[in-house]
């Protein structure tokens, strides 16, 4: 994968010796328990951990039916099922309503909680009440701007606005004049900060298209409406993997020319680059956020470890999946992990 991407002063861990650690599990069994939660998640691992059950609450963002949020899930999944973990996942889009989530966690006494911070100042109550109960929370996905601030052990994720300017970066080496960059979520920060890196570093134009990220069909109208007024658009960039093959499909309505390139993987998007529908896709592997933020808080519980000192944020992207290099991409995808 093509991993050359502006630097910025931040230093960060690296993710390669964090995931290598967490699969090295001392006192572990090869039980049969183990091989089938193996057997159920996909992965193979070294077995089952002999260390007290302890209950992670998973606690995201995640819009109904976007299937990006399955390959967290999954990961996560995995991790507890090696672990020896009860995993309790819950997700809403509306951030009063994820905080409330996070309540509940705290009345359930979990041992650990794992939280994106799409909108940082909504979540920031209840996080200090986590705390507060004593209760260890990492970040994935959203907020890494705001993680150390609010006190959190670890986080997980991209940088939103780096992965956003190689993505300009990119558009000026295909050639491209004049995208939108189709924001789904309003106000979320992450998506934002994508949009805004491409903006500084594309030569050409940008200009920001808000949709309503829940109602596909809209987003499908509100894209082919704005590529039948401006004919001079030559990308559609798109900030989630459905939202790509939904922009491929106004691209086809509207009768335009725009090719179509996105954030974020899927086995779907996968396929798109494949047969030549989409251009090339952001991979913030997903899989490994949720995985490596349920495995981090075992090994917090179980050996007192945490990755980046508390002080650096463990980066899992992004890198280009583009007709390349997806055949590599694709067995992983078949198999539901990336």
């Amino acid at each position: 994968m093509d991993r050359t991407f502006r630097t910025r002063s931040r230093r960060f861990a690296l993710v390669a010796a964090a995931a290598a650690a967490a699969l090295i599990v001392t006192g572990c069994s090869s039980d049969s328990g183990g091989k089938k939660a193996e057997e159920d998640t996909g992965n193979a691992s070294a077995g089952k951990a002999d260390t007290p059950r302890m209950k992670v609450a998973m606690i995201t963002h995640a819009a109904p039916g976007d299937t990006f949020w399955d390959l967290i899930r999954k990961g996560a999944e995995t991790a507890a099922a090696k672990d020896n973990v009860e995993l309790v996942y819950s997700s809403n889009p509306d951030s009063a309503k994820q905080a409330n989530l996070v309540q509940n966690a705290i009345d359930q006494k979990v041992d650990g909680i794992a939280v994106t911070l799409a909108k940082p100042d909504a979540m920031k109550s209840a996080v200090a009440k986590a705390k507060a109960a004593g209760i260890p929370v990492v970040g994935l996905n959203g907020g890494i701007d705001d993680w150390k601030e609010q006190g959190l052990l670890e986080y997980f994720g991209q940088d939103e606005s780096v992965a956003g300017e190689a993505f300009g970066e990119k558009l000026n080496e295909l050639g491209a004049k004049n995208n939108i960059c189709v924001i789904q979520e309003q106000g979320h920060v992450a998506l934002e900060a994508r949009c805004a890196g491409v903006k500084k570093t594309f030569k050409g134009k940008t200009t920001n298209l808000y949709v309503n990220g829940t109602n596909m069909p809209a987003v499908k109208s509100t894209i082919t409406a704005k590529l039948k007024q401006d004919s001079a658009i030559d990308y559609v960039v798109t900030l989630g993997a459905p939202f790509a093959l939904t922009a491929v499909q106004s691209v086809d309505d509207a009768g335009s020319k725009a090719k179509v390139a996105t954030f974020d993987l899927n086995k779907e998007m996968v396929s798109a680059i494949e047969d030549g529908d989409v251009e090339f896709a952001v991979d913030q592997q997903p899989y490994l956020q949720g995985y490596l933020s349920v495995d981090s808080l075992w090994l917090y519980k179980t050996n007192g470890n945490f990755s980046g000192g508390g002080q650096e944020a463990v980066l899992t992207g992004p890198a280009f999946v583009d007709k390349s290099n997806v055949e590599a991409i694709a067995k992983f995808a078949a198999k539901g992990t990336r």
